[in-house]
C-alpha cells in the first residue's frame, strides 16, 4: 500500500545533493552570457557571443544528472510490500500430523486409507524440494515420529513404517497432535503449516483449531460410503453383533468444521491435485504469516536499474564518457568462453554464488565442486554423501559451526569417538546448543554400545561397527537396552537412520508409559 511506501536505506538520499551540484554547475557552464557579462560590454557581448541555434537538449551533463538520481533512489531501497525471507527459509516449516486410529485401516480407498496417505506424505515432501518437514503420528495419544528435517529419504523410510497397530493407546486425540506440532513450530523463526491427514476430526477439536498460531490443513482420507475395517490379522472388525464394522468419512462435517476454525478442507484425490492444492496453501499460509509480523521488506529499488541502465548506453554517443569502458566491455564479450552458458555465468556470478544455486537446486555433487567457502563445501559434499570429504572441507574453520557439522560427518562414518570429540568442541564455543548436546548424547551412546559389543563378543571383520542388532523375541540383553531407556525419544529418533516399524511401536510404548507415570 501505499501508506507503507518508505526507503530500507534512507541515508543513502543524501547522495543526492551530488547530482543537484552537478546540475547546477552544468547550467552555470552553458550560460556563457552570464560568465563574461561583468567584464566586457553588453554591446560588444553580442557581438563576441555565437548563440548554437538548434543545439541538441540531449546533453551529457543532463543524462549524467538523471542516471545518479535514478542510481542513488534505487540503491536507498524503494518498498512498499513484504516478502518471505532469502534461501531456506523461504518455504514455511511443515508438520504432518497422521492420523493412526484403527479405521485408517479401512479400504474404501486403495489399498487402504492409512497406505494412500502414505503416497501422499512422499508426494508432499518430494513436492516441498528439501523444505524442513516433521511428522506426528497420533491415536489416542500423540508421538514424535521425525523433527524437522530436509531429510526427504528419512521421512520417506518413517512414512513407510506407520501402521496403526504401533499406537499404545486407542481412539483419536487431535488436541494432542495440534498440541505437540505446534510446540515443534514455535522453535521455528518462520511460521509454519499443520497438515492433519485423517479420516476424521472430533467437534471437541474446534477449539484447538481456533487457538492455532499456525496454518492447519486437513486432508479427509476416506469416502462418505465408507469401507470395512482390516485388523492386524487380515480380518475384518466386527461390531458387538457380529456385523462388519463400515468407517465412513464425514465431508460435510469436515467441511463446517473448517469453516468454524478457519482450517482449510480438503479430500484425497486419485490425482496429484490434492497434493498441489496443500503446496498452494502451505505457500499461502507463511506468505500470509510474513505480511503479517513483517519479518523482511521487498527491495523494489533494483527496478530503477532499467532507466539507469538505458541512460548509461547514450554514453557511448560519440563525445560521450565511458569510451574506454565500451571497448573493454566489448572485448570481454568476444571473448570465446562467453559463447557458452557457463560463461556468461562466470561473467555475472562468482563460483559461491554458482555453487549457492546448484545447491538450492537440489545438485550438491555440482556445488561442491563449485563452492570455495569451506562451509558451504562441507555442507554440499555432506549432502552428496561424500561424509569423509566434509570433514577435511571443513576441517580449516574453527567455529561451533564446522565441529557440528564434522561431529555429523564423522557419525555418518561410524567414527563415533572422533565425534565425540567434535560435539564437545562445538558446545566449547557454543555453550547450551541443544543440536550438540542431542548428537553428543547419541555419540556417545553409539560409541558405548560399540565398546560393549567388542568386549562381549569378537569382531566378525565382515561386520560393520555401527551395525545395532535389537532383540525382536524379547531378550533384553545389553544392546536391547542402550538406547531406549537412556536417550529422549525425540533425540533416538532423530539419529537412528533405519526405523523399523516394531521400533517405533517399542518408542511409543515407553512415551505411552512415562506419560502415565
Amino acid at each position: 500500500m501505499i501508506s507503507d511506501f518508505h526507503f530500507l536505506r534512507p541515508l543513502i538520499l543524501l547522495a543526492l545533493f551530488l547530482p543537484a551540484l552537478l546540475a547546477w554547475l552544468a547550467h552555470r557552464l552553458a550560460n556563457v552570457r552570464g560568465q563574461w557579462k561583468e567584464m566586457i560590454a553588453p554591446h560588444l557581448l553580442d557581438r563576441l557571443v555565437i548563440d548554437a541555434a538548434g543545439q541538441s537538449l540531449l546533453r551529457p551533463s543532463w543524462f549524467l544528472v538523471s542516471l545518479l538520481v535514478f542510481a542513488i533512489t534505487g540503491a536507498a531501497g524503494p518498498t512498499m510490500t513484504r516478502e518471505a525471507p532469502p534461501f531456506v527459509e523461504d518455504t514455511a516449516p511443515l508438520v504432518i500430523a497422521v492420523d493412526l486410529s484403527q479405521t485408517m485401516d479401512a479400504i474404501d480407498v486403495t489399498p487402504s486409507r492409512l497406505e494412500r496417505a502414505k503416497l501422499k506424505i512422499k508426494d508432499v515432501v518430494a513436492a516441498r524440494n528439501g523444505a524442513r518437514t516433521a511428522m506426528i503420528a497420533y491415536a489416542g495419544d500423540a508421538h514424535l515420529v521425525l523433527p524437522l528435517t530436509e531429510d526427504a529419504a528419512l521421512l520417506e523410510s518413517y512414512s513407510d513404517a506407520l501402521e496403526t497397530r504401533i499406537m499404545p493407546t486407542p481412539g483419536r486425540d487431535t488436541d494432542a497432535a495440534l498440541s505437540m506440532a505446534g510446540e515443534l513450530l514455535a522453535k521455528e523463526t518462520a511460521r509454519g503449516t499443520i497438515l492433519l491427514i485423517t479420516d476424521g476430526v472430533e467437534p471437541t477439536a474446534s477449539e484447538a483449531l481456533k487457538s492455532q498460531d499456525n496454518g492447519v490443513i486437513i486432508l479427509g482420507v476416506g469416502t462418505a460410503a465408507g469401507g470395512p475395517v482390516k485388523s492386524a490379522d487380515g480380518s475384518f472388525l466386527a461390531d458387538a453383533s457380529g456385523g462388519r464394522i463400515f468407517a465412513k468419512l464425514d465431508v460435510a462435517g469436515l467441511k463446517a468444521l473448517g469453516s468454524e476454525t478457519g482450517a482449510d478442507v480438503a479430500t484425497i484425490t486419485d490425482d496429484d491435485t490434492d497434493v498441489r492444492w496443500i503446496a498452494q496453501r502451505i505457500q499461502s499460509n507463511f506468505s500470509r504469516k510474513q505480511a503479517a509480523e513483517g519479518d523482511r521488506w521487498h527491495d523494489l529499488g533494483w527496478w530503477l536499474v532499467i532507466p539507469a541502465a538505458l541512460l548509461s548506453a547514450l554514453s557511448f554517443r560519440k563525445g560521450w564518457v565511458f569510451q574506454a569502458g565500451a571497448l573493454l566491455v566489448a572485448i570481454r564479450f568476444l571473448t570465446p568462453d562467453i559463447a557458452s552458458a557457463q560463461g556468461l555465468q562466470d561473467m555475472w556470478l562468482t563460483q559461491d554464488q554458482q555453487g549457492r544455486v546448484a545447491y538450492q537446486r537440489g545438485d550438491f555433487e555440482a556445488a561442491s565442486a563449485l563452492f570455495s567457502d569451506p562451509m558451504w563445501k562441507g555442507a554440499a559434499l555432506y549432502r552428496a554423501g561424500r561424509y569423509a570429504e566434509a570433514v577435511d572441507a571443513l576441517a580449516p574453520v574453527d567455529t561451533a559451526e564446522s565441529w557440528y557439522d564434522q561431529g555429523n560427518a564423522l557419525l555418518h562414518l561410524s567414527k563415533f569417538d572422533e565425534a565425540v570429540v567434535a560435539y564437545h568442541k562445538a558446545l566449547a564455543t557454543r555453550k547450551g546448543w541443544p543440536d550438540a548436546q542431542a548428537n553428543l548424547a547419541i555419540a556417545e551412546q553409539l560409541s558405548k554400545a560399540k565398546k560393549e559389543k567388542e568386549d562381549d563378543q569378537p569382531q566378525d571383520p565382515n561386520q560393520k561397527a555401527d551395525s545395532v542388532q535389537f532383540d525382536d523375541k524379547g531378550k533384553q540383553g545389553k544392546q536391547g537396552q542402550m538406547n531406549i531407556a537412556e536417550q529422549t525419544s525425540e533425540m533416538w529418533m532423530k539419529n537412528i537412520n533405519a526405523s523399523p516399524t516394531d521400533l517405533m511401536a517399542r518408542k511409543f510404548a515407553i512415551e505411552a508409559g512415562r506419560r502415565s507415570r
